[in-house]
């Protein structure tokens, strides 16, 4: 049965709450930005991210996979509350790495949870592999790690890319998870008529022009948050610096075979027969149509629901992060 909340009231309150935590938490970066430029001081990164620091611990899961022996780098965060005797796997989108839900995975872990957070193989910690990655292979992983960890269900949250991994997780494995959450996912629509097809060419910028790299960074902050902090100065810290690395071309084309994947696979069809009390959540600011697409794409879910909060762009968990674990907690502490 669908959830009776009404959208725009979830919306109306979901605005009033992200603008009371702005007002207060963001205040003294209200009218701050990127540096214009680069700072001097941003030499090359590791594309696995060695000189990076976690919020937790990291744990490695070691397989095969195509013949490939790999690693899944994952943070596995005991509850500081009183145990529920619940678990939460949180997915990271494209670009982005399971540090950043360093937020979610703190409240989350004072509600009881237990909360593992993985880095996708092909990205942050985990091995970066030249192999068919696929939405399935990466649901697939999830699968396999809740196994190492002994884990028989969970609730499953992904965030971007990381929406359609668990959408994908919850269509092929629907005994395992007992709730699904996306976040800004991305491929909320199959836009993939008319677009052709071309083959990957396996080519890649060695030597990038970094001021043109700073300044594709600058255009991906203000695409990605509404409000501007401080502390997101990290992703652009580590982008800038992987393409100093000079493992950068291995990085590219692992980049390279998951945006093609990505251009022949949806979860759109997915999504009618998955039974899974699920949420769709989002900042409306993310793109002009992404509140529509939210919407449509709740209401196609046979148990799903819509929290939309005004005023935040791709990245909610981190603009607006106590709106986010707020709605999270209600949700996941809800019957599925």
């Amino acid at each position: 049965m669908k959830n009776p909340n009404c959208p725009s009231v979830v919306l109306a309150w979901a605005t009033l709450l992200s603008l009371f935590t702005i007002s207060f938490a963001g205040v003294a970066s209200a009218q701050s930005s990127p540096p214009s430029s680069a700072p001097s001081d941003w030499g090359p990164m590791s594309i696995s991210l060695e000189e990076f620091e976690y919020p937790y611990p990291l744990e490695y899961m070691n397989f095969s996979v195509y013949g490939e022996e790999v690693r899944i780098a994952y943070m596995d965060v005991a509850p500081t509350g009183p145990a529920n005797g619940r678990s939460v796997v949180l997915h990271h989108g494209g670009l982005y790495y399971g540090w950043y839900w360093s937020e979610q995975i703190k409240a989350l872990a004072q509600e009881g949870y237990r909360v593992v957070v993985k880095d996708r193989l092909g990205w942050g910690k985990s091995s970066k592999p030249i192999i068919p990655y696929s939405i399935s292979l990466w649901a697939s992983n999830t699968a396999r790690l809740m196994d190492h960890l002994e884990i028989e269900q969970a609730a499953i949250v992904g965030h971007s890319i990381g929406g359609q991994m668990v959408t994908r997780f919850a269509f092929l494995y629907p005994e395992r998870i007992t709730h699904l959450v996306t976040v800004n996912q991305v491929g909320l629509t199959d836009r993939r008529a008319g677009r052709g097809f071309r083959p990957l060419t396996g080519e890649v910028d060695a030597n990038p022009d970094m001021e043109e790299v700073y300044a594709s960074l600058l255009r991906w902050a203000d695409d990605n948050y509404s409000v501007w902090q401080p502390q997101f100065i990290d992703h652009m810290r580590i982008r800038y610096g992987q393409r100093l690395s000079g493992d950068w071309p291995l990085l590219a084309n692992v980049s390279q075979l998951t945006n093609h994947m990505r251009a022949m696979d949806t979860v759109v069809n997915d999504r009618q027969h998955i039974q899974t009390k699920t949420l769709v959540l989002g900042g409306v600011d993310d793109y002009p149509t992404f509140a529509e697409e939210a919407r449509q794409a709740a209401d196609a879910f046979p148990n799903g629901e819509v929290f939309l909060i005004s005023g935040v762009g791709h990245n909610p968990h981190e603009e607006v992060p106590d709106v986010v674990n707020a709605e999270l907690i209600r949700f996941l502490n809800s019957g599925n």
